[in-house]
């Protein structure tokens, strides 16, 4: 199986873990609201120096996939698919909200996040790590009145490093792609007011 790389940057926190053969996982920790771009990498080094292993050990990588905050989905998204196409090895996005649900206990499972502006992502599952239906951006009351009787609810946004790198380990690459699942639109628009206008073109 070999060593699997686990990443996640879609919270204000650094977070990698490696899991061995023999199911043991080495992580790597670090509260951050910003930096996570020039950290990754040399945290990323000290980790697998730790371990004795070099780049070309690893077989497998998988990232959270979101939502989450813009940059940093980007910063481990792309950390995650260069070494993935540097190594030529599968990489696997998994997405934060079911991410999130790896460690609950019962089998009614709430995940509900604060989105802002009185909004929440939200996702239900009937076990860890089985969604019930898609994420969705709710007004807050709504989401909390979409919350199961006796189901373990989630609000932080901070997954299990550790519990994601042991899951991940046997999805599909072809199922879990890598790509960002913002859920919300950015809220980045076009400057109009700076765009340099067209000339007209006059006939000849």
């Amino acid at each position: 199986m070999g060593i699997f790389l686990a990443i996640d940057t879609a919270a204000p926190r650094l977070q990698l873990a490696l899991r061995f053969d023999t199911d043991g996982v080495e992580t790597l920790v670090e509260d951050m609201a910003t930096g996570q771009a020039e950290r990754l990498f040399p945290a990323l080094a000290e980790l697998l120096g730790r371990g004795g292993i070099t780049y070309q050990d690893l077989t497998r990588i998988a990232v959270t996939t979101g939502p989450g905050s813009f940059t940093g989905l980007r910063i481990g998204l792309s950390a995650a698919r260069g070494l993935g196409l540097a190594l030529g090895i599968p990489v696997i996005g998994v997405p934060s909200l079911l991410a999130l649900s790896l460690v609950a206990q019962c089998d009614a499972i709430a995940v509900l996040l604060d989105a802002r502006r009185d909004e929440a992502y939200f996702q239900t599952f009937s076990g860890p790590g089985i969604p019930i239906g898609a994420p969705a951006l709710l007004a807050m009351d709504e989401a909390r009145r979409r919350v199961p009787r006796g189901a373990d609810v989630f609000t932080s946004p901070f997954v299990d490093i550790a519990a994601l790198a042991r899951f991940a380990v046997s999805l599909d690459p072809q199922s879990y792609p890598p790509e960002a699942a913002y859920i919300r639109d950015a809220d980045a628009k076009p400057q109009e007011r700076f765009r340099v206008a067209r000339v007209p073109e006059t006939a000849p």
